[in-house]
């Protein structure tokens, strides 16, 4: 039933043409778009986005391979990386010239690797040799230099959701240079190191963008790295390392995400946990580093809950085979093809579907024995109300008793929570006050 399964698939996913030899599928992680692009874009580009309103169809001309496709912030932009050495624009602004213009980086023998959009207007070319940041000019059909940065690149991560590039540098790859961008400027952070298992001699690229996600969790920016241990009989397990990012001072490592077993494994970030997949298993953990069991100066996490499957999904069957009549099948979970993306997105290109992952939280009541922690667990998520509840009355009126200790416990945090409400909200309502009387202040004194 579906009642056991804490993690599930989007009831309503975006869909869109599945990937073939015709058909080339890109995502874009800041507006969260899907780019089906037929025949380099010659025969069509269909853009689906989480709403209607963010779904686009148009052709461009076939000018070669299409290595990526982005629309900048609000569809006013169109960029398109075709070659190394160059991006081109198209204005999607209404009563704007409806054509291609180009540009190539400036570095000389430089490779771009990629580009973000930071804003509407404001785009980031990431090449092997640095950064360059420009604004786009749509009625000059032309880009303006705001800044550039020299660094040798090995591959780049962006978090749109802070406006925070991360730079892959040295030859192991493992010191990372974080870029904050905000209003036309760009401001260097500083760099960290991440802790490798193992350091290869002779010294070689040996952390990969597959192995580092950037995510928000409470409100603070992380950089969580994969971290595999050498094989042997003692091996402890993969973890996850949490690098805590502030916008000034120094990154440190904060939690580690024990995860007890090796494989393949991707990462998503839903409702402030941390969500670890696991193929070879066909399973998922959850952490919450708010449930803190220290060791030293870092927390180390178990998994909240048993490790368990993502609830069975049904697909309808797309292409030339499927019949109009034909039953949902049952969809591959945990299938190779599937690619995670930060927060909470999965995408199957071979099927064409753009899930996001949610997490039910009405199955944790009889996973989690521990009703302090429970509660602790409960009170953190979003649609927590009802579940919490139920807690209350399983305790006092169900067949689940609670001895008087335990009751007391879950309605202390109840009432601590309570207590922090009201005392924001009195702050809140002090802040209005001394803001009302020194503006009353002002008007009697100009009146005066």
């Amino acid at each position: 039933m579906s009642d056991e399964y804490y993690l599930e698939l989007s009831e309503n996913p975006v869909q869109f043409e599945n990937a073939s030899s015709v058909n080339n599928v890109f995502f874009d992680e800041a507006n969260k778009q899907v780019f089906a692009v037929r025949s380099g874009g010659a025969t069509g580009v269909v853009v689906k986005g989480p709403d209607d309103k963010s779904s686009v169809a148009f052709r461009m001309d076939d000018k070669g391979e299409v290595k990526c496709i982005k629309f900048s912030l609000g569809n006013k932009i169109l960029a398109v990386q075709r070659t190394t050495k160059s991006v081109d624009f198209m204005n999607f602004i209404p009563d704007y010239p409806h054509l291609e213009f180009s540009h190539e980086c400036k570095t000389k023998n430089a490779n771009i690797l990629g580009f973000c959009w930071t804003n509407w207007n404001e785009i980031v070319f990431v090449t092997d040799q640095g950064i360059e940041f420009y604004q786009v000019l749509p009625d000059k059909r032309t880009l303006k230099l705001l800044k550039s940065q020299s660094i040798n690149v090995n591959w780049y991560m962006y978090c749109p959701e802070t406006a925070v590039l991360l730079l892959s540098t040295t030859v192991q790859g493992n010191v990372l240079q974080p870029f904050a961008f905000k209003s036309a400027t760009v401001s260097k952070m500083s760099k960290f190191e991440i802790e490798l298992p193992a350091v290869p001699k002779p010294a070689k690229l040996s952390l990969s963008e597959r192995d580092i996600a950037v995510a928000t969790i409470y409100d603070q920016l992380y950089v969580m790295y994969l971290k595999h241990h050498s094989r042997s009989t003692n091996s402890p397990g993969a973890e996850v390392v949490l690098y805590h990012l502030p916008r000034e001072g120094t990154c440190r490592k904060t939690h580690v995400l024990k995860l007890n077993t090796t494989g393949k494994f991707a990462l998503n970030v839903v409702d402030n946990l941390v969500v670890v997949h696991h193929q070879s298993s066909q399973t998922s953990l959850i952490y919450d580093i708010k449930l803190r069991e220290l060791d030293g100066a870092l927390n180390v996490h178990q998994p909240v809950l048993p490790a368990q499957s993502i609830n069975p999904y049904k697909i309808h069957l797309t292409g030339p085979a499927a019949a109009p009549s034909q039953a949902p099948v049952p969809c591959e979970l945990y299938s190779s093809s599937w690619s995670v993306f930060q927060p909470d997105i999965i995408i199957s290109a071979s099927e064409g579907y753009l899930w996001y992952l949610q997490v039910k939280l009405q199955p944790t009541l009889n996973l989690l024995q521990d009703k302090g922690k429970l509660m602790d667990f409960l009170l953190r998520r979003r649609d927590c109300k009802m579940v919490i509840l139920s807690v209350c009355s399983l305790m006092l009126t169900g067949g689940d008793k609670g001895n008087l200790s335990v009751v007391a416990t879950v309605f202390d945090k109840l009432n601590q929570v309570y207590k922090e409400y009201l005392d924001a909200e009195q702050a809140y309502t002090a802040v209005k006050m001394a803001c009302f009387l020194l503006y009353s202040g002002y008007l009697t004194y100009n009146q005066s």
